[in-house]
């Protein structure tokens, strides 16, 4: 899995947003985090598309939390930034489905599974209240 700039500005952002009582604009916070834009607008839309977010228009306008930072995981906040699951491997989800018909010769596949438990399990347990608190 790789987390790209879209996860990283996803979760920079939500932890100012988090933080604040007021809709945060995207300019504030882009000047903010020195970061661009236009890129950080796209991904702040696409959070409050998956409802993440709630934005607010005109000169008071801006972003809040949607839900509950204790209730929003990391994982839910990296799978709407990207857009797609958090997969480790581009591999099956089960050795029957390994679509390079090696199932009865892949040995790895196991070892895939449970680290992608484990990633899953990890990114499952925090929240973005824990980051916020620390």
């Amino acid at each position: 899995m790789l987390l790209t700039k879209a996860s990283e500005y996803a979760l920079l952002s939500l932890i100012i947003i988090a933080q604040r009582n007021a809709p945060q604009d995207v300019d504030t916070l882009s000047t903010q985090l020195g970061i661009s834009k236009s890129f950080l607008a796209k991904v702040l839309q696409c959070l409050a598309k998956e409802g993440v977010l709630k934005s607010f228009k005109g000169a008071k306008g801006g972003f809040i939390i949607a839900k509950d930072p204790k209730e929003l995981t990391i994982k839910e906040i990296v799978e709407c930034a990207e857009k797609k699951p958090t997969i480790v491997f581009e591999c099956a989800s089960s050795l029957s489905d390994c679509p390079n018909n090696r199932a009865e010769y892949c040995k790895i596949w196991p070892f895939f599974h449970r680290f992608q438990s484990k990633v899953d399990n990890f990114l499952e347990t925090i929240t973005l209240w824990d980051i916020v608190q620390e």
